[in-house]
């Protein structure tokens, strides 16, 4: 194994960088692997193009009959560009994209063959969808499940393929993917804040959610990574000790881009533009060989379907480069995880973004109006954030010192609190016209003076409001963006419902006029949320004792979060809105809970694995080289020799103290492993994975670690922190 370690040293050092040729600009690259609306124009006839734009601004359905005349128009398309095979591209609760590829190609008899896709084959497939998770949705022997095409994201040709994003129902068409829930939320969510932005501008007719993610990864030499077993299987280290440089210099952010990552980039840039995924910023973060890159927004749905696209794209750019992408949220201890920060905000259709102020007390007052909902919504549904963010793998990041902790709270910073302070004095009822005046001039009117000035971010909280949109930094960086944006845009418009019911009310049954009812609702908002809103140090013990005081959840780990899901308000809420039904919501808590399991499982077997078949096995090989030496020196000096090997004896029994603590652990953990397992119901079976099984992790991997400082380099048989980290 050692020799493995040092053969992919040396294969690294050798590496040089792959030249990208760039020979035309970006902006022409854009999209034009991408069924877009210019293309559009080029191959349908113009009903099936006019059928296809009203689908994507209104959701009407489109007829089966045109379906077959834009199949035709996507089929000649693809075929101009070389496609030979199409597939619903989906994304199933797994956490990855599903593709099943089927070519263009269909005899008609006498050995004659013809290019063939038809409409029935673009709206709708049926891949068998036996293996894939449903939280007990159906019975394994019903395999039956459908994908239907999503006219709302573009199709796009990948390699020799033209793939359509697509929902994956079952047979009774209950939600088996990310996809379906999250167009419901966002449908929720338009309607909702329509219905809200009318009181400002009658001419809004549509509201859309935009996302801008960014994807925060790691780059390791795919001949390292192939030489940890853990890496292999797990994503992350199971064990392996500090070097002594890490990233305490800060010499790694935004610093100087490595030229084999560089490269990688250009050529991952390139491959993204070509999808039309708007790839624009990329740097350094702060641990060694962490990197980041960020998209211009979009709208949400779309901006989900690229995130995972371009996931899947990053390893195969990888491949090309000799890397290997690591996204789990904490692949190397006492270094800074991986993220996925999601900028989330709303736009109306006449071009105003909801969530930035404007250049009237009026505008403002609609800025507020969307500001403070979105507050009190997080108030009431902070453990439902929590737990669409909770997974095995971020449990490792969250409150480890350079991400949120796991108590949601939201940062808007110290000069739009104090407007909202100066909001929450107003007295109750109809505001006087000096009072309105005020109000407006000296309050609302100064907001965009205030958000101008107000530069300073709170990288410790977990939704924090950054100028013209809410970061919720808490996501992980493996995490499919859609969870919680299904969870954010459906608790707005939950809020932004009830927000509406509250001033009409006020305005037919106490006749205020509008903006004094809307005044006094966001007044009594202010209130009621002020316990979700914290400006300091969110890693403090102060915070975790001041949260708890204010009745803040704060759910450490996975299996406490998700309880969250099954709450009967969040079960009801989902209900209401139509984005999930009791089915649906059982289902997928299941599914979370069961890959919790088997994660925890899995990193428990390799885990027992290296350190067993590995790490033991070199210790004893490095104690018997002390003993020999022990033995040689014993033949010298006689009856003097522990005088000259006291150092060698007393590693040799410090050795001794690791291996036996090593194994011991091992040997519990397996015990606790089989009692977990025979557990029949899977929420106690994943809190007794989560509390009897897991916390060996720590212990076992502290006297590996121990022991790889201990024993001769070049015997140790796994790669190091130092060469993972710092090796290009």
């Amino acid at each position: 194994m050692a020799t493995l370690r040092f053969q992919a040293l040396k294969e690294t050092l050798n590496r040089k960088p792959i030249p990208i040729e760039e020979k035309e600009r970006r902006s022409e690259l854009f999209g034009r692997n991408v069924f877009t609306e210019s293309v559009m124009r080029q191959f349908l006839t113009k009903e099936a193009f006019q059928s296809v734009m009203e689908a994507n601004a209104t959701g009407k359905k489109i007829d089966r009959s045109i379906a077959d005349h834009i199949s035709t128009g996507m089929k000649e398309w693809a075929i101009t560009k070389g496609v030979t095979h199409y597939t619903h591209w989906f994304q199933p609760l797994t956490g990855t994209t599903a593709e099943k590829h089927d070519a263009f190609f269909e005899t008609i008899g006498d050995g004659l063959a013809i290019e063939k896709f038809g409409g029935g084959q673009l709206v709708q497939q049926e891949p068998d969808a036996s293996s894939f998770p449903h939280g007990g949705i159906r019975n394994t022997f019903e395999a039956r499940g459908y994908t239907a095409w999503d006219p709302t994201s573009p199709a796009f040709i990948y390699g020799t393929t033209l793939c359509i994003p697509s929902v994956f129902v079952s047979y009774t068409g209950d939600a088996l993917d990310f996809k379906t829930p999250l167009l419901r939320a966002l449908h929720a969510v338009d309607q909702a804040a329509t219905d809200v932005a009318k009181y400002f501008d009658k001419n809004v007719n549509k509201v859309q959610a935009t996302l801008g993610w960014e994807q925060e990864y790691f780059l390791i030499d795919s001949a390292l990574a192939a030489s940890r077993p853990d890496l292999q299987l797990a994503g992350r280290t199971l064990l392996g000790h500090s070097p002594a440089k890490g990233q305490q210099l800060d010499d790694h952010y935004f610093g100087s881009i490595p030229s084999r990552v560089l490269s990688y980039m250009r050529d991952l840039e390139k491959e993204s533009m070509l999808l039309g995924i708007p790839v624009k910023t990329r740097h350094n973060e702060v641990a060694p060989n962490q990197f980041e890159l960020a998209p211009i927004f979009e709208e949400a749905n779309l901006a989900v379907d690229h995130n995972s696209l371009l996931m899947d794209i990053m390893h195969k750019v990888a491949e090309r480069h000799n890397f290997v992408v690591l996204f789990h949220e904490k692949p190397f201890a006492g270094i800074n995880g991986s993220g996925k920060h999601n900028n989330w905000s709303l736009s109306t259709d006449t071009g105003v973004n909801l969530l930035g102020p404007g250049s009237t007390p009026m505008k403002n007052l609609q800025f507020l109006t969307f500001f403070i909902n979105t507050i009190k919504a997080v108030h009431d549904n902070e453990e439902l954030l929590r737990a669409t963010i909770a997974s095995a793998s971020n449990d490792f990041r969250l409150g480890a010192n350079e991400a949120p902790p796991a108590i949601i709270s939201t940062f808007i910073g110290s000069q739009l609190t104090e407007v909202l302070d100066e909001l929450e004095k107003v007295t109750d009822g109809k505001l006087s016209p000096a009072e309105k005046t005020e109000l407006k001039l000296n309050v609302v009117g100064k907001i965009p003076e205030i958000l101008l000035d107000n530069t300073d971010r709170n990288r410790t909280s977990s939704f924090a409001f950054t100028g013209n949109k809410f970061e919720f930094r808490a996501v992980g960086s493996t995490a499919n963006c859609a969870e919680p944006m299904t969870a954010l845009n459906s608790i707005v418009a939950k809020q932004l419902r009830d927000f509406k019911k509250e001033v009409d009310s006020l305005i037919k049954g106490k006749k205020m006029k509008k903006d004094d009812a809307i005044f006094n609702v966001l007044r009594e908002y202010i209130k009621d949320s002020k316990n979700i809103r914290f400006e300091g140090d969110g890693y403090s013990d102060e915070w975790e004792k001041e949260a708890a005081k204010r009745g803040l959840s704060n759910n450490r780990n996975t299996p406490e979060a998700l309880k969250a899901l099954i709450k009967k308000e969040t079960v009801e809420m989902y209900k209401e809105l139509g984005v999930m039904n009791d089915v649906e919501i059982k289902a997928r808590y299941e599914i979370q809970l069961e890959e919790y399991i088997m994660r925890v499982q899995i990193e428990s077997r390799i885990l027992g694995d290296i350190a067993r078949n590995h790490v033991i096995p070199t210790a004893i090989r490095y104690q018997n080289i002390l003993i020999k030496n022990v033995r040689g020196l014993k033949d010298i000096f006689g009856d003097d020799f522990k005088m000259h090997s006291k150092e060698q004896l007393e590693i040799t029994k410090e050795i001794s103290v690791h291996i036996e603590k090593i194994n011991s652990g091992i040997t519990d953990m397996i015990e606790a492993r089989k009692k977990a397992n025979k557990l029949e119901e899977a929420e106690e079976k994943a809190f007794a994975y989560c509390n009897e099984v897991k916390p060996f992790f720590e212990v076992i991997r502290y006297h590996c670690d121990k022991l790889e400082l201990l024993i001769d380099d070049e015997i140790w048989p796994l790669t190091k922190y130092r060469e993972l980290l710092f090796t290009r």
